[in-house]
């Protein structure tokens, strides 16, 4: 099926992944990892065993070397993440990807010991070498790495479960991604009934047609339900693999080893979920509220929440001026912003087109710094799609620039991954809404972005609620499926309010969301984004900040190698301030008032 008859425009992009390699069988391929495989051995019979013995320098040179073979594998397994992303449901793509997987794991068990021996190293120690000029450069690597000290068990343990994961965790993983990929979900409208992907489907719980989101509904509630055993035993499985992990790891709690790897502290985020349960009743009960009524209806049904509202634009934004559109708005915040995104639609670095097996959702994949990221989206048209863009391309940007770091020291923890394109989807709107002077229109893309901002703070803070309800259950005993469906009825009801009515089928509905199934506890890291990105566009928009745009690229050129109060401060903001998160869901709130005003 072409990307028009997938229901989208003809000619949207696909990616050409031979930047990375030529196709599965490419002889460089075989040619990387056998150098890998080599190497790793090679720096095995080199370094283990004596690393407490190295100079600062001549540890900064074995560091160097890890990362270069590190990047090699992670070159490897970026084409192959990739591959199967863009057709999980090729069984080929699926046996080509597990069979990387397998090798990559075998190859960097040689590897295991540098990061064990190194935590091993005592404090007193490693500041020693540390003074040495040439080891400074790996200080925020090292820092970051000691974070797990605590958690690290014994070798011959870590090498076990690091070996087992093709088998545990990924297994899991690649059977829910190949279920979600062959799955149909049937629509029916009138005597037709039409077979769609689930991203399809669920693109159509955001049409006019009230018939239609009911009855997308109702096909995606019995595809999932008649799939529920599988998804629950997937559910149950991961949740008690990691409760054996983080049991033996000595984490105080299941979202622990989550936070250590964001690099922020359980009560950072535990101010955060406060501060957005407390918001509850302002912002998403206030606001549905007010959608009900503009629809004309009593209660708002689950499958009305993203339906347009009636003054909303009902068009197809061709793909072009999508692109425009975004790459104008951050052409007018910063030329280098526009200048490195626009490289990814000059080459292509973007899948957009629809087809079945495709990963739904949307990514950008950093890949490694010697090469450059790729952006998968499912381009509907709509104007969420064009957000969608604007936050993928976002985090492209920053990837780009944060590959500057090299390898080790690009990558960004999760809670500051999404700044870059969160701002870039505010820039978007506030170019767009800036432009606008018919008052009905702004009133519609401003209750659009408000959606989009209940849809990022409210919803993935109820989606980490019900992960922290699930897993501390799941500790007593193996969830039902039914037991399942009212853990997550009970926090749709308490984050979306008295305005809506859930029918039971929608109790389903946790079974499509894959950060549950890849990343868990991942989701809060979007409230964390937004709320940022609310009080740093604040400072922008105030004013008060010299040399904000400069200051702005600094931040995303960091990559890993500082933490969010180091990166917030030249702002003048500090997360763990309570009044930091007030302050960005201040933001949301007076959208809602300014709705509330205008009627």
């Amino acid at each position: 099926m072409d990307a028009a008859g997938a229901g989208g425009e003809a000619g949207l992009p696909s990616w050409d992944l031979s930047d990375l390699y030529a196709s599965p069988e490419d002889p460089a391929l075989a040619a990387d990892l056998d150098r890998a495989e080599a190497e790793g051995q090679a720096f095995a019979a080199r370094h283990a065993g004596k690393l407490a013995g190295l100079s600062g320098t001549a540890l900064a040179e074995a560091i160097a070397t890890y990362e270069k073979i590190e990047e090699i594998l992670g070159r490897a397994m970026s084409y192959g993440q990739l591959v199967f992303a863009g057709d999980a449901q090729d069984p080929a793509n699926g046996r080509f990807y597990q069979t990387l997987q397998e090798r990559v794991t075998a190859i960097s068990s040689h590897l295991l010991f540098f990061t064990l021996e190194l935590n091993r190293l005592e404090e007193s120690a490693l500041e020693k070498k540390l003074a040495d000029p040439a080891l400074a450069r790996w200080r925020p690597w090292l820092r970051d790495l000691r974070v797990f000290r605590p958690h690290q068990l014994s070798d011959e343990v870590e090498k076990l479960l690091h070996e087992k994961e093709v088998t545990g965790r990924a297994a899991w993983n690649r059977l829910f991604d190949e279920t979600i990929a062959g799955m149909t979900v049937k629509v029916a409208k009138g005597a037709e009934v039409e077979e769609l992907t689930v991203s399809a489907a669920l693109n159509k719980l955001s049409d006019r047609d009230p018939e239609v989101r009911a009855a997308a509904a109702k096909g995606v509630s019995e595809a999932f339900g008649s799939r529920i055993r599988l998804f629950s035993l997937i559910t149950n499985t991961l949740a008690k693999d990691k409760e054996i992990i983080d049991t033996w790891r000595r984490y105080p709690r299941p979202g622990s080893s989550r936070n250590r790897a964001n690099m922020v502290e359980d009560e950072v985020v535990d101010a955060l979920v406060a501060a957005v349960r407390e918001a509850y009743p302002r912002l998403s009960h206030r606001y549905y509220a007010m959608k009900a009524k503009w629809l004309g209806l009593p209660k708002l049904m689950h499958w009305d929440r993203n339906a347009p509202l009636p003054d909303e634009e009902d068009r197809t934004i061709p793909w072009g001026e999508a692109v425009r559109t975004v790459l104008d708005s951050y052409r007018a915040f910063s030329p280098t912003l526009a200048e490195i995104g626009g490289r990814f639609f000059e080459r292509p670095w973007v899948d957009a087109a629809l087809r079945p097996g495709k990963a739904s959702g949307a990514f950008a994949h950093p890949t490694v710094p010697s090469a450059h990221p790729y952006l998968l989206l499912n381009y509907h048209g709509k104007t969420r799609d064009v957000m969608t863009l604007a936050h993928e391309l976002g985090h492209g940007v920053h990837q780009v620039l944060a590959a500057e770091q090299g390898y080790l020291l690009s990558g960004t923890p999760l809670t500051l991954a999404e700044t870059a394109s969160v701002f870039g989807e505010m820039l978007t709107f506030r170019g767009l809404l800036d432009a606008e002077t018919d008052p009905r229109r702004r009133r519609a893309m401003l209750a659009s972005k408000v959606e989009d901002m209940l849809n990022t703070v409210v919803r993935q803070i109820a989606f980490y609620r019900f992960e922290t309800l699930l897993h501390d259950e799941r500790r007593k005993g193996e969830l039902a499926a039914e037991r399942i469906a009212e853990l997550w009825m009970q926090v749709q009801t308490e984050s979306l309010g008295p305005a809506f009515d859930f029918t039971p089928d929608y109790g389903v509905y946790w079974a499509y969301v894959p950060h549950f199934v890849h990343t868990p506890f991942y989701v809060y890291a979007y409230a964390f984004g937004d709320c940022l990105v609310n009080a740093l566009y604040g400072v922008y928009r105030d004013g008060k900040v010299p040399g904000f745009e400069a200051k702005y690229l600094e931040l995303l050129q960091a990559g890993g190698t500082l933490r969010h109060r180091e990166l917030l401060a030249p702002f003048g903001l500090d997360a763990s301030d309570p009044q930091f998160w007030k302050r960005g869901l201040d933001v949301i709130s007076g959208f809602i008032d300014e709705l509330e005003a205008a009627g």
